[in-house]
């Protein structure tokens, strides 16, 4: 029997009607028009030894396509920077641009705006896809044959280097889809309609890179197979498992994984997605921006999100912050997640414990609590690698809980590199891009020491 001081959990699909889901779900940022991307163009100034590529992980020269876009050539622009960033299509709409490259613009000042340097790329890039022309081609056949185990940013931007320097490239992937985060994990509203799909199609579309998909590593083959049929492996693995909160109840219906539930709203029908009236976030990373923001374009009546600590110290950025603000999202810092409550048809509210920094700078619990109600509770404190993917017995060193690579994003392992995610550094589109365009420059000189086997072995 229901308490009856448990208000019904109201939880259903279509709160909002289409035409609004439509409309919430558009561009966050429109493209440019032809000439707002000719005055945005004339506002840089076109510095030497340039700020902006400094911070940009995929060294793209930004002044050198934004100078061709001011002249008009739409197509030199988007080869400019597709050259170090295969991905320069995606990453002109979800690269951290306020931390990047615009941070850093000498534009950048009290009086004054960035150059908008991300929606100038974007510009560039749609017009060459939209063309249809494919500026890239698979290198002369150098008779190696290399592994990619991910389709992701990271292993893709690996594949179609190697290909560019005439390698044959295998892509295995877990998903029915490529792209990884790019199609399954970012916010609908920063990547809409199937740009992902066509990113990949168009990354594809070098030539010598074979991709399949529903081939998971220690399912289908191990590392150890792979080692020995071709001739180098790259590991483009990403984070294959996410955290827990390790309290009572929570798995509990109404209780979801943020990861999880953004790769429905990307792939399903948004009219058909269960939304409750009340929902609680728990994190503070870019992750849980997304998905407060997008259970509230879903029709949620209220959303918060609730962070352990402070606003200095949430992984998400100041950008971010104020996009889940504008949006109608309450976040609260300083309280972490106490427990779970429940009842016959699942979550209904949250306990919270007020926290704070204590003399040993160590976050600790204030013995202070509250609650907020919940028809649904989303999971987002990040996600990890699990090395269990890997072959015990034929495994590259994990430190920290990722692959140890060096500067050429080599494991211990001969003869296999890794990047992205499961590796060391920021988890980035771009920063995944460079680990795969790193690791096939140094695959390409590897694979160029070594002598093709012999057809008798």
């Amino acid at each position: 029997m229901k308490h009856p001081d448990i208000e019904t959990r109201d939880v259903r699909p279509g709160r909002l009607p289409e035409e609004r889901l439509h409309a919430n779900f558009a561009d966050l940022h429109p493209p440019l028009t032809a000439l707002q991307a000719e005055v945005e163009a004339a506002r840089c100034l076109f510095c030497f030894d340039a700020p902006c590529t400094e911070a940009c992980p995929t060294g793209i020269d930004i002044p050198g396509f934004i100078r061709k876009i001011a002249t008009g050539n739409l197509h030199g622009a988007a080869v400019t920077i597709l050259d170090e960033n295969i991905m320069g299509g995606t990453c002109a709409n979800v690269c951290p641009v306020e931390e990047l490259c615009e941070q850093v613009c000498v534009k950048n000042t009290a009086e004054a705006l960035p150059v908008a340097i991300g929606r100038l790329q974007r510009h560039a890039t749609d017009h060459l896809f939209a063309s249809g022309r494919q500026p890239y081609r698979h290198g002369s056949d150098t008779g190696k044959r290399v592994a990619v185990v991910g389709a992701g940013p990271a292993g893709l931007a690996c594949a179609h280097r190697l290909a560019l320097h005439g390698h044959e490239v295998t892509v295995y992937e877990t998903r029915p889809k490529a792209g990884g985060l790019n199609e399954y994990g970012i916010a609908a509203y920063k990547m809409v309609d199937d740009r992902a799909a066509r990113e990949v199609e168009f990354i594809l579309g070098v030539g010598g890179i074979t991709l399949r998909n529903g081939k998971t590593l220690s399912v289908d083959f191990s590392l150890a197979a792979l080692r020995r049929e071709y001739d180098a492996v790259f590991l483009g693995l990403g984070h294959n498992a996410v955290n827990h909160l390790d309290l009572d109840h929570e798995d509990a219906d109404g209780v979801h994984s943020a990861v999880n539930t953004i790769e429905r709203i990307r792939q399903e029908d948004l009219a058909s997605l269960p939304v409750g009236r009340r929902v609680v976030v728990i994190g503070g990373g870019n992750t849980a921006i997304d998905i407060a923001v997008q259970m509230r374009k879903l029709g949620a009546e209220s959303v918060t999100l609730v962070y352990r600590r402070g606003r200095e110290d949430m992984g998400a950025t100041g950008h971010e912050q104020a996009l889940a603000q504008t949006s109608g999202v309450l976040i609260r810092t300083w309280a972490a997640p106490h427990r779970i409550h429940t009842a016959e048809d699942g979550v209904h509210r949250v306990s919270f414990e007020y926290t704070h920094t204590n003399d040993e700078g160590r976050l600790a619990g204030t013995g202070r609590f509250f609650d907020i109600d919940a028809d649904q509770v989303f999971k987002a404190i990040g996600q990890h690698f699990d090395e269990a993917l890997l072959d015990s017995d034929d495994c590259p060193a994990v430190e920290n809980g990722r692959i140890r690579v060096d500067e050429q994003r080599a494991t211990s392992l001969e003869g296999v590199w890794a990047g992205g995610d499961c590796v060391p550094g920021r988890d980035l589109t771009v920063t995944a891009v460079q680990d795969g365009k790193a690791a096939a420059d140094s695959m390409h000189q590897w694979l160029s020491r070594t002598e093709p086997e012999s057809a008798d072995g």
